[in-house]
């Protein structure tokens, strides 16, 4: 399977407002948007919470991470199997918060498309995209680090990282694979990423951190029409 396009992922991170409970509550409001507004709305949840999650909301649950190995002794991995079987259908991996070296990233989703998760990877520029795109994951999420979590999104602030991101992974083309992420948090924010050839965002704080959640995620589903 995969994500419909365009697509809003939510990353919960591991805010107190997005774990254990709170995490179910912010699941249900995501998917409360979701169907209110017929978009697509993702939630990439703690691996504690995945089982929980899933049982809650019938929205595409992600795992935050997955580790490489397949089963075995590898006490305190995040296996590819487990999520899935606890109610992942896909993992974001190599976050800016959680780098993976490149040789572990090809072999990770490698594991993730074997077993059927849907694959989110983040870059932190469209370079390190270009790479990404040879190991054929089904998103790439171009978040340059020193914009994560501030006041100015990626696509006002250097629209040129987004269209070069674009132009890169798609050769050229039109492609369903480029997600935008870092700053996001309005609904010109998000217009401005489609319009440079983005099909969806990654968001995290601009959600679990506000006052109004489902206020802040329509906000962004505005961004999309």
């Amino acid at each position: 399977m995969t994500l419909a396009t365009p697509v809003i992922i939510v990353n919960f991170k591991a805010y107190e407002t997005a774990i254990g409970e709170n995490a179910v509550k912010l699941a249900k409001v995501c998917e409360k948007v979701a169907k209110e507004t017929n978009t697509e709305i993702a939630v990439a949840v703690q691996t504690a919470d995945i089982f929980r999650v899933s049982h809650e909301v019938n929205i595409p649950v992600l795992s935050q991470h997955i580790d490489d190995n397949s089963f075995g002794s590898y006490t305190g991995n995040v296996l590819a199997e487990s999520v899935k079987v606890n109610g992942a259908q896909g993992t974001l991996l190599n976050h800016s918060e959680k780098r993976l070296r490149l040789d572990i990233l090809e072999a990770t989703v490698k594991r993730a498309k074997d077993i059927g998760l849907v694959t989110v990877v983040c870059a932190n520029d469209p370079v390190a995209g270009d790479a990404i795109a040879t190991f054929d994951p089904d998103f790439i999420a171009v978040e340059p680090p020193e914009l994560i979590g501030g006041d100015m999104s990626v696509s006002t602030a250097k629209p040129e990282i987004v269209s070069d991101a674009v132009k890169k992974i798609c050769n050229g083309t039109k492609c369903d694979k480029v997600l935008v992420g870092a700053g996001v948090k309005t609904t010109e924010d998000v217009k401005k990423a489609i319009e440079l050839g983005a099909v969806g965002v990654l968001v995290a704080s601009g959600i679990t951190k506000a006052e109004d959640p489902e206020k802040a995620l329509k906000d962004l589903v505005n961004g999309l029409k």
